[in-house]
C-alpha cells in the first residue's frame, strides 16, 4: 500500500460564525434581513420604500435559511443556491399578486452556502461578500448597480462612488417579476479565513483597508459589532447588516443560527441592562438591531433598575416655596422669547427648504420638485419645480422605485443631471426594445 492510500482525508472546516443589523442613524425601519448559521450566510437588502423593501428581504431570507444543511452532493452546491434565490424570487412575486400595495418591491441578496471546504456563491445586486485570508481582502462580488458600471467603463473612480449621487440605483434584484439572473460560483476555503456578507450601508462608507483591519481583529462577534460601529462612525445614513464568520478546524462550541434585521420576530438580547441601553451607548441611544442570543434572560421585572420612588407627599407639600413675586411676567417673557426664537427658526428653515431640490414620481413621470421629500401635518414642504418627458412605466422597476422613493439633489443643476441619467437608461430601454 502506496503512502498516498494511507494518508488522511482532508479535515472537514467549520465555520464559528456572528451577525449583527442596525436600523442606522437616519431610516425609521429596518429593510435589511440577514442570517448566519453552520451551513449558511445571508444578507438581504430590501428596495421599495412605500411598497415594503422590508418584507422582501425577510421573505428571501425566510426561503435562503432553508439552505442550513450540508450538501447531499458536492455537485449540488450551486444548484442548490440558485434554486433557493429562485425560489425566494418566486415567492416575492406570490405576495405582490396578494397584494399590488407591494408592486415595485425587491431586495438584494448575497448568499454563501457551505459544504466543509468550499462555499457555493449567489449574489444579485449591491450587498457584497468578502474574503480576508492571510492579512489580504478580496472583494468576491460585483456590485449590479449603475455607478459599479460607470466604475467598469472607466467614467469615475471607486472613491467617487462612494459619494456619487445615484450610487443607489441598482440594476437587478430579486423582485418576483424579472429573471433574477444571479452570480453563482464557488470558492475554496482554508482554515483561518474569514468571511464577511455585507450591505451597502456597510460598503458603502467603509473601505477595503478599513473592513481589513477590522475582520483581523478579535472574534467574530467583536467583528460584527465593530464593522456596524464604524459604518454608523463613517457616516452611514443607511440601515447596517454584517455577517462575519471564521473558518476553523476545530468544531466551535455549539453556535445558535442568527436571525437579524427585518427578517427576526423579535428583538434577540443579552443577558445585562445593556439591551435596555443599548449596545452603542455612545452615540446611538441603543437601537442596535438584533443582538445574538444567549442563555441568560432579562428579568421580566425591571424595576430593579429604574429608580421608581416618589418624593414623599408630606415632604413635598411642606417644602420651602419660590418666591412668587413677578412670575407671571417672568413667563409672558419667556414665552415671548421663545415664540420669537421659534419664529426664526422656522423662517429660516422654510428658507432652507426652498433651495434644497429631489427628483421624484409626479402623475406618471419624472418630475423635479423644490423643497425637501418629507410633509408636516398640514404643511407640504415640496412643490413641483420642473416636470419631465421620462415615463415610469419606461423604466425598470427597480429605477421606478427608487424614482417614487425620490432621489435627493446637491442641487438644481445636479437634479436635472439625475433627470438626464433617467432619460437615457429610458433611451437604452427603447433602443433595446426596438431591437
Amino acid at each position: 500500500m502506496s503512502d498516498t492510500d494511507t494518508e488522511d482525508p482532508q479535515p472537514s472546516l467549520h465555520l464559528h460564525f456572528s451577525a449583527l443589523s442596525d436600523v442606522g442613524r437616519v431610516r425609521k425601519d429596518n429593510q435589511d434581513s440577514g442570517y448566519a448559521g453552520p451551513h449558511l450566510l445571508a444578507v438581504c437588502d430590501g428596495v421599495g420604500g412605500a411598497a415594503r423593501g422590508d418584507i422582501a428581504s425577510a421573505t428571501a431570507i425566510s426561503q435562503l435559511r432553508k439552505l442550513d444543511v450540508p450538501p447531499a452532493d458536492p455537485a449540488d452546491l450551486l444548484p442548490g443556491v440558485a434554486g433557493a434565490l429562485d425560489r425566494a424570487h418566486t415567492r416575492i412575486g406570490e405576495l405582490v399578486d396578494d397584494d399590488p400595495a407591494l408592486n415595485g418591491t425587491s431586495t438584494t441578496a448575497t448568499v454563501a452556502w457551505f459544504d466543509g471546504s468550499r462555499i457555493g456563491i449567489g449574489h444579485i445586486g449591491d450587498s457584497r461578500a468578502y474574503l480576508h485570508r492571510d492579512g489580504t481582502i478580496s472583494q468576491l462580488t460585483h456590485d449590479h448597480t449603475f455607478v459599479q458600471s460607470l466604475i467598469d467603463e472607466g467614467r469615475i473612480t471607486e472613491a467617487e462612488a462612494r459619494t456619487h449621487p445615484h450610487r443607489n440605483l441598482i440594476l437587478k434584484a430579486l423582485d418576483g417579476v424579472h429573471d433574477s439572473e444571479p452570480d453563482l460560483f464557488t470558492i475554496e476555503l482554508a482554515p483561518g479565513d474569514r468571511l464577511l456578507l455585507c450591505s451597502d450601508g456597510a460598503s458603502g462608507v467603509l473601505d477595503d483597508d478599513r473592513i481589513a483591519d477590522i475582520l483581523a481583529t478579535g472574534t467574530p462577534d467583536f467583528a460584527a459589532v465593530e464593522l456596524v460601529r464604524a459604518s454608523l462612525e463613517a457616516g452611514s445614513t443607511d440601515n447596517v447588516t454584517c455577517v462575519v464568520a471564521h473558518v476553523v478546524t476545530d468544531p466551535p462550541a455549539e453556535l445558535i443560527p442568527l436571525l437579524v434585521g427585518s427578517a427576526a420576530h423579535l428583538p434577540r438580547r443579552t443577558g445585562t441592562l445593556n439591551a435596555v441601553t443599548g449596545l452603542f451607548r455612545g452615540h446611538r441611544s441603543g437601537d442596535t438591531g438584533e443582538l445574538p442570543a444567549i442563555t441568560a434572560e432579562i428579568p421580566d421585572d425591571l424595576e430593579w433598575a429604574i429608580p421608581s420612588d416618589p418624593i414623599d407627599p408630606e415632604q413635598a407639600r411642606y417644602a420651602p416655596q419660590a418666591p412668587r413675586r413677578f412670575v407671571w411676567s417672568a413667563r409672558l417673557m419667556t414665552l415671548v422669547v421663545l415664540v420669537g426664537l421659534l419664529w426664526i427658526a422656522a423662517a429660516g428653515a422654510w428658507s432652507w427648504t426652498q433651495s434644497q431640490y429631489f427628483v421624484a414620481e409626479g402623475d406618471g413621470v419624472v418630475v423635479i420638485y423644490r423643497g425637501i421629500d418629507a410633509d408636516l401635518p398640514g404643511l407640504t414642504m415640496s412643490t413641483p419645480y420642473e416636470a419631465s418627458d421620462v415615463s415610469l412605466t419606461r423604466l425598470s422597476s427597480f429605477q421606478a422605485s427608487k424614482v417614487r422613493e425620490g432621489i435627493p439633489a446637491t442641487s438644481l443643476e445636479d437634479a436635472r443631471r439625475t433627470v438626464d441619467n433617467l432619460a437615457a437608461l429610458q433611451a437604452d430601454d427603447s433602443t433595446a426594445d426596438d431591437e
